[in-house]
């Protein structure tokens, strides 16, 4: 209940705190931010079911009634924050983010039932994004916010959602660590707008076209750590390992952009 309620304090005073409270209304952001908010939504639903679950199994329930009750709770959880979005000027009640919340859910639920255990995890890596046009700098500022914790939640250039297949769990009985995973990651760049790279400038009250900035999604290849096959002794230790399953390893990683393939030595 604490986490819960202190996320809904940093929510409100990094998205709603700066913009008038209006009546219930609707808002079709679905071809926003290329989509990366959906994801977004998505990876919340299902990593906040995971971690209920988790509770739920603690205090005695058994694993279908903790899946179902745990697994559904991250849906509940988004649609308070979707209820706090239809009474914001700034948004609305958007049926495709509840969509996607669904889908985490969904995926959480399924294997939780199916193998009582989550074979592809939905994790997240952000890295912090700056670029030589002072323009742009200020317009992230102004869009993003010039914090490292807004900009985390806000500034979709610099997020990756990645889905974390465990090799040992499809391929039993093999010599695979049981630690290693596969990810495949989303990602986009180019976008200082929801729609499209055209704003005011809040000094000038004048039109910015920056719509020569391309953007653009991205696909990443890249290994990864499930800390949950991490075996020990210690309960403490147990949760931060799950905890740390929210989150995708740094490692190298194969991108595929614009038609090409770029190689990073480190992705986060």
């Amino acid at each position: 209940m604490v986490g819960y309620g202190g996320s809904l304090i940093i929510f409100s005073n990094t998205w709603y705190k700066d913009y008038p409270k209006t009546s219930f209304h609707t808002f079709d952001d679905s071809k926003e931010w290329l989509q990366m908010d959906k994801v977004g939504h998505g990876w919340a639903a299902y990593n906040t079911g995971r971690a209920s679950t988790e509770m739920w199994k603690w205090a005695g329930l058994s694993n279908k009634k903790a899946t179902w009750i745990g697994g559904l709770s991250g849906t509940v959880y988004l649609t308070v924050i979707e209820l706090l979005d239809a009474h914001s000027a700034k948004w609305g009640w958007s049926w495709s983010d509840m969509a996607a919340n669904i889908l985490g859910s969904g995926l959480y639920i399924s294997q939780q039932l199916g193998w009582e255990e989550q074979r592809v995890q939905f994790k997240f890596s952000f890295h912090y994004k700056s670029y030589s046009d002072p323009m742009l700098n200020e317009r992230s500022d102004d869009l993003f916010g010039s914090s490292r914790i807004e900009r985390m939640l806000k500034d979709y250039n610099g997020q990756t959602y990645w889905l974390s297949a465990n090799l040992r769990s499809f391929f039993q009985g093999s010599n695979v660590p049981a630690w290693l995973n596969v990810a495949i990651g989303y990602g986009a760049d180019g976008m200082f707008g929801g729609f499209q790279n055209i704003w005011i400038d809040e000094d000038t009250g004048m039109p910015v076209n920056r719509t020569d900035i391309k953007r653009y999604r991205q696909w990443f290849l890249a290994p990864d750590i499930n800390f949950s096959k991490i075996k020990t002794n210690k309960k403490g230790v147990k949760v931060l390992l799950g905890f740390l399953d929210a989150f995708k390893f740094p490692t190298p990683s194969l991108e595929l952009s614009n038609g090409k393939v770029k190689v990073h030595a480190i992705h986060f």
